[in-house]
């Protein structure tokens, strides 16, 4: 199965990016942001879902493990497919997602192409339980926590990486760290230790 890609962006669509590893050109369907965010040329890394059906095979990638997460739990719910989830995705953050169904509402998910009202609950329903909390940025009222991703990007930056490897780099050491090592002081000892001297001078400015 393949669980990510690593690679340069050598064609982009609107919601969709070819990622080339090893000469090999791999085209992923993403959602819209995703695909602005990209640029030609830029290494891009996406946590994948591999769909296999009878007459084909496709990827789906996303830049967090979250975000995959979530995608396979919405295609897990009966009457939604990869381009329904991935639409609800399009239009909501994890966050939103976890709050409406946190909140049993239904509406979000209506707004999105493709959802009716009864898959809407479905969706509402099947999920509860299964998604992490939404945070407190997101709940009525709450207060926002500060972005662990954006303050390890600004000090790689502070560093003298470029903002665009600082940001990738980022994300994916906040994507795949475990709730004790959530402080920006660990988080940026694995930046450092993910880009090495040698991937350092290669993608360094």
């Amino acid at each position: 199965m393949i669980a990510s890609l690593r690679g340069t962006v050598v064609h982009l669509g609107p919601d969709s990016v070819v990622i080339e590893v090893g000469g090999v050109g791999y085209a992923v369907s993403v959602t819209p942001d995703v695909s602005r965010g990209a640029h030609l040329g830029d290494e891009l890394m996406l946590h994948t879902h591999l769909l296999v059906r009878e007459d084909a095979m496709s990827l789906v990638g996303f830049p967090t493990r979250e975000e995959l997460a979530v995608f396979g739990s919405l295609i897990a719910v009966s009457g939604v497919g990869p381009k329904s989830a991935l639409g609800v995705l399009a239009e909501m953050s994890i966050d939103q997602i976890a709050q409406a169904v946190a909140d049993e509402a239904d509406a979000p998910f209506r707004k999105v192409s493709g959802i009716g009202p009864k898959t809407a609950k479905l969706i509402v329903v099947q999920l509860a339980g299964k998604l992490a909390p939404p945070t407190a940025a997101s709940r009525p009222g709450g207060t926002a926590t500060p972005d662990l991703s954006a303050q390890v990007a600004q000090a790689l930056v502070g560093l003298g990486w470029s903002e665009r490897v600082a940001l990738e780099t980022a994300a994916e050491v906040v994507s795949g760290a475990g709730q004790d090592e959530r402080t920006v002081a660990v988080l940026l000892r694995r930046a450092l230790a993910e880009l090495g001297p040698a991937r350092a001078e290669a993608l360094h400015g």
